[in-house]
């Protein structure tokens, strides 16, 4: 974070200092776990029921904070006391950006590929200035301001993705760190349950290009009808991306090799370049094109831009990472969350990558789908079987439709199995695997996490949620 006195802290925040010196300088980071907080550090204190931050303030200074932003004093503890913690984390967010003129603020949003998109994003304009763009989901009311708050001085590029379960919630996050520039991906029936309609999402997806300046620039999937016309909803200037004709930076001739990786021709109104990714799926050639879009406008050249795009790799995890294990097996891990959208386009990388052995889909849960979750999950067992997956793992009771879906299919010559929970998927993996085979392992949060560290344990390598 820029470097603030406490009494800019607290003016900032609405806060009132409590034993703590205003002179004193937070040069750190803003930290809400203490085990992180360093020299010159802000610990952010929230009280829960289980867990209270407060508990842990004085360990926090111990370890360097200048102060706690909290909502209550603890003894003997510098404090920045307010009424709310995260609304306060929201203001100082908002006090950084005002403080970094030169600072371009991009946000991503979109049922699904956020993260993606974002980390592919945060690998091209590191080419052009410094930049913030950490790994991982941090595109919530803690993770957002969170984020914006990594920015320092040197700091040209801002890269945020951008959740919302209702709308205004991106209204919210837009007001905590303006964006310079808008990206959105698509519009799907993620958490339709919370928004009740696809079209109440693209209300709320389409607040990321209502808070552009008439300056700014908002880039639209040219693919996605309903991103597409949110073009008359901002007075920025609007770029398309896309395989569209009508598309302003455009993918043509897009073929896959046998690990599901895209090759294509890009277009712009600069010229053509070949450009061959590295990463598994044909869903990445969007991702990738939404990412070039704004590094061409940002001014990467057309040639570098294509180069640079061939050398982007996975950031965050448990995304369409593939690993192969000792034993021949080919392991797609895409377990981090899952939609129907999202479970179609892994799927689809899936069966392109069906080679000596066998295709394996071990599918968990979708949460937050409503009055569509029979049907979303009973649509994605019909995918799969119509792909011709060779082997479907169902994993648990509420992902039973999956399961139906599959087995309506009449010609399909797989087969389908309903496993008890993730244990159970695992045993049957372990007895059934052989070389050639390649597992994709998908499902929302936690639902299938077991099942791939089973599967990258035998590989020799973990990851860290």
């Amino acid at each position: 974070m820029i470097p603030l006195s406490l009494a800019e802290v607290a003016s900032a925040v609405d806060g009132r200092l409590v034993a703590a010196d205003p002179d004193a300088r937070v040069t750190g980071s803003v930290e809400f776990d203490s085990r992180k907080i360093g020299p010159g550090g802000l610990f952010v204190a929230f009280p829960g029921e289980k867990v209270d931050g407060h508990d842990y303030a004085a360990g926090a200074v111990a370890a360097g904070a200048v102060a706690v932003l909290g909502t209550r004093e603890v003894p003997g503890v510098p404090m920045v006391l307010v009424d709310d913690a995260l609304s306060a984390m929201a203001c100082l967010a908002r006090a950084v950006v005002d403080r970094l003129p030169g600072l371009t603020v991009i946000g991503v949003t979109g049922s699904s590929g956020k993260t993606t998109t974002k980390d592919l994003l945060g690998q091209l304009t590191v080419r052009l200035g410094p930049t913030v763009a950490p790994a991982g989901t941090f595109n919530n009311e803690l993770g957002h301001p969170y984020t914006v708050m990594q920015a320092n001085p040197e700091t040209r590029y801002l890269v945020l993705e951008k959740s919302a379960r209702g709308v205004g919630h991106i209204r919210y996050l837009c007001e905590i760190a303006p964006p310079r520039i808008s990206v959105v991906l698509n519009v799907g029936v993620a958490h339709i349950g919370e928004f009740g309609s696809v079209e109440t999402i693209a209300l709320a997806k389409g607040e990321l290009v209502e808070a552009l300046p008439a300056d700014g620039l908002a880039v639209l999937n040219a693919d996605d009808p309903l991103v597409a016309a949110m073009a008359s909803r901002t007075r920025a200037r609007v770029v398309r991306y896309g395989e569209s004709a009508d598309a302003d930076v455009r993918a043509v001739d897009v073929t896959l090799d046998e690990r599901g990786r895209a090759s294509y021709t890009l277009v712009t109104p600069e010229g053509r370049a070949p450009v061959r990714l590295g990463l598994t799926g044909r869903h990445q050639v969007s991702n990738s094109l939404a990412a070039a879009a704004v590094a061409r406008e940002l001014g990467m050249p057309l040639a570098d831009l294509a180069a640079a795009l061939g050398e982007l790799g996975l950031v965050s995890t448990r995304r369409m990472d593939v690993f192969e294990r000792p034993d021949g097996v080919t392991v797609i891990d895409d377990s981090y969350n899952a939609n129907p959208a999202s479970m179609g386009v892994a799927l689809r990388a899936l069966a392109s990558m069906q080679g000596q052995g066998r295709t394996v889909a071990v599918l968990g849960y979708m949460a937050e789908l409503g009055d569509f979750e029979t049907e979303g999950h009973q649509q994605v067992g019909r995918l799969a079987a119509e792909l011709g997956i060779d082997r479907l793992l169902v994993v648990g009771e509420p992902a039973a439709p999956i399961h139906e879906g599959a087995t309506a299919v009449g010609n399909w010559g797989g087969e389908s199995v309903l496993l008890t929970d993730q244990a159970a998927a695992v045993e049957v993996l372990r007895g059934e695997l052989r070389p050639g085979d390649v597992v994709l392992v998908k499902g929302s949060r936690y639902r299938t996490w077991e099942v791939a560290d089973a599967l990258r344990a035998a590989a020799g390598n973990e990851v860290t949620s």
